[in-house]
């Protein structure tokens, strides 16, 4: 394990932390928890803020100066974050999955703008009926089927690589990805996550363009160079970390949420749900607002 401790932020007790994403201008972390159907908000000096919206919220992307656009259960929503936990919400897109009882789970967006997210079942049985839908323009495409839980989405620095995770399989693949189109391509293994325990989950790129994924069930963060070796691991203190990516002033604060599931051990894992920070000394991406329509 590399040398690193992580720090808890805010004891929020998520039931399902995920989806952080750093706002440069606020200087603030937006992130879900998805069970729960809240969107959270957290900054140096007001701390934690709290907003319910009535589904579940599977991720969540900074769309300034409009607010936020949230991907929940079967729509692509445009969220005004309103003071006293009120929200303005506009729906952008529905969507027909194809089965009932689905949700769409991690996304984030392109170098250009563009939404990308996947939909998985609410059950988490990982039924490959998984479909990673691209959302740009006003327009919703499916590009990538068969998928079981699709995780891990990111992109490299200048945008022409693109990566998504099963966590089903335990594969990262990589694919080719053209900026002007938005189209992904020569899909190859990136990592078999097979050599772990537990299984890839949400994951951030670095400004080397490194890899960073959290291993749900692990415990772990890794980081994987662009060529998909294996160059640090750190140890969460949470079974099940989520989610990671980098923020603060200076973009070197990796934030990691974590899950709280009913069944947790107290005894052994006290923070779990928790947001956590660590400072690796490397530095991150600035997160690319989602386009307007």
């Amino acid at each position: 394990m590399t040398a690193a401790s992580f720090d808890l932020v805010v004891d929020c007790q998520n039931k399902l932390g995920e989806g952080p994403v750093w706002s440069v201008d606020e200087q603030a972390l937006y992130w879900v928890d998805i069970l729960a159907g809240k969107i959270l908000r957290w900054d140096f000096q007001k701390g934690m803020q709290s907003w319910q919206t009535d589904q579940m919220v599977g991720s969540v992307m900074l769309h300034e100066p409009y607010g936020l656009i949230a991907c929940q259960e079967d729509q692509i929503n445009q969220i005004k974050l309103l003071d006293g936990g009120q929200i303005e919400r506009r729906c952008l897109q529905e969507v027909d999955h194809p089965l009932p009882e689905m949700r769409f789970n991690d996304g984030c967006c392109g170098r250009r703008g563009r939404v990308w997210v996947g939909s998985m079942q609410k059950s988490c049985e990982g039924k490959p009926v998984g479909i990673l839908y691209r959302f740009t323009g006003g327009e919703l495409t499916a590009h990538l089927d068969g998928l079981g839980i699709p995780n891990g989405l990111a992109f490299s620095p200048n945008g022409d690589t693109m990566y998504v995770a099963d966590s089903t399989v335990k594969k990262i693949w990589s694919f080719d990805y053209d900026l002007d189109d938005g189209i992904m391509s020569n899909k190859r293994l990136f990592v078999d996550m097979e050599q772990f325990p537990g299984v890839p989950d949400g994951a951030t790129v670095d400004v080397d363009g490194c890899y960073w994924i959290c291993v749900f069930g692990g415990s772990l963060v890794l980081r994987f160079s662009p060529e998909g070796r294996l160059l640090e691991q750190y140890e969460t203190p949470v079974i099940m970390p989520t989610k990671c990516i980098f923020g603060g002033p200076n973009m070197d604060i990796l934030f990691v949420t974590s899950m709280r599931p009913d069944n947790v051990d107290l005894d052994k894992e006290p923070l779990a749900g928790g947001l956590f920070t660590l400072r690796p000394g490397v530095q991150g991406l600035r997160e690319p607002s989602v386009g307007s329509w």
